[in-house]
């Protein structure tokens, strides 16, 4: 409901048994530019109609049949749609101890019988502004709480998204306000992957039936990565890198990227059986010191340097597909817990002849019932 000319506007109630005050009222009402009226003649009407439609202004008589002036302010301030609504007490002189009770149980103000027009429109006008500018205020915080929403409902996106392309401690890092992040590591092991027969795929299948294969095999890798606890670096077409013991350190990194790069050989084999293809992963694992950092402003990559990434990606390239191709400080890593195949010595570009080995499995473990170990 808006000021000024707008008052006709307004939504009043009168509630009063009297037909001649009610008449009365109405016709002062009318006369100061109020022509939406309603009529009520006891208090148990007017609940029912304010619980009907809205109001913006209640003219309430005292003394009522059924219910009276004080129960029906009581019903009103317990109900918290109806505890906004503006009331105007009408009461007689012999009353006025009543319609102050009444204001210290929430009404606006009182009127007193028989009412002066001038003091009508007072009352009425003031009520009515009041009740405008709580409406605004009411609506001001029903925006704020709004925009606050929408604010956190974004904030929580963008962690979303920062989470998908960072590691947590990273992208905590990022949040506190550090600029530079990079951190040297002694001890990690990498892995690089492709998949061997991709290219030739490529040629005799649709684009959006490739890319639904590949994001079936990346989401099912991703799923995995997770489970071991490893950190996926990144994709670069049909190739896939991950590394164990960053960004947090771990003992077991070198075993938890050998088990992660088992399983996804053995979920490729399932995809390929569901998808009617004979993709084959060629891996490369290497375990040594890196160097991992954040680079880029508006678009951060957390990625790997160092020796060890380009012998990992080296043990990739010079592997063999449907083969896990590790390099000897993987071999020496892992030798306790899984089984090898020796490959020898193999020509690795930049790096020359280097021992290397293919992973089978793991190690089946035999119980020793004298000794109690396995």
């Amino acid at each position: 409901m808006a000021s000024g000319s707008h008052l006709q506007e307004a939504a009043v109630l009168v509630v009063d048994d009297s037909r001649t005050m009610r008449l009365a009222l109405i016709r002062a009402l009318n006369a100061l530019g109020f022509h939406n009226i309603t009529e009520a003649v006891h208090g148990r009407q007017a609940l029912d109609l304010v619980l009907s439609r809205p109001f913006d202004l209640m003219l309430l008589d005292m003394e009522m049949p059924e219910m009276n002036g004080m129960e029906v302010l009581v019903a009103l301030k317990a109900n918290r749609d109806l505890a906004g609504l503006p009331v105007i007490v009408i009461s007689g002189a012999e009353q006025i101890e009543n319609a102050v009770q009444c204001i210290e149980h929430g009404a606006e103000d009182y009127l007193p019988k028989p009412f002066n027009p001038t003091l009508l429109r007072a009352r009425v006008t003031s009520s009515l502004e009041k009740k405008r500018l709580r409406d605004l205020d009411r609506q001001r915080v029903i925006e704020l709480q709004a925009e606050k929403a929408l604010v956190e409902k974004e904030r929580d996106n963008s962690e979303r998204l920062l989470l998908n392309i960072l590691p947590k401690v990273i992208a905590e890092r990022l949040k506190s306000g550090e600029r530079t992040i990079a951190n040297g590591h002694p001890i990690v092991t990498v892995m690089f992957s492709d998949l061997a027969g991709f290219t030739a795929l490529s040629r005799r299948t649709a684009p959006a039936d490739l890319v639904g294969i590949l994001n079936g095999i990346f989401t099912t890798f991703d799923l995995i990565v997770e489970r071991h606890g490893l950190e996926k670096i990144k994709t670069i077409g049909d190739a896939y890198m991950l590394a164990g013991g960053i960004p947090v350190p771990r003992d077991d990194h070198a075993q938890a990227v050998a088990d992660t790069a088992l399983e996804m050989m053995d979920a490729l084999a399932r995809l390929n059986a569901a998808n009617g293809t004979d993709l084959k992963m060629r891996v490369g694992l290497n375990t040594g010191p890196i160097v991992a950092g954040v680079i880029g402003k508006r678009k951060f990559t957390y990625d790997l340097w160092g020796d060890t990434v380009n012998v990992a990606s080296r043990m990739e390239s010079s592997g063999m597909p449907g083969a896990i191709h590790v390099s000897e400080s993987t071999y020496q890593a892992l030798q306790g817990d899984f089984v090898f195949e020796a490959r020898g010595l193999t020509t690795c570009k930049g790096i020359g002849d280097v021992p290397t080995y293919f992973l089978k499995h793991r190690r089946s473990l035999v119980w020793n019932q004298d000794s109690g170990q396995g």
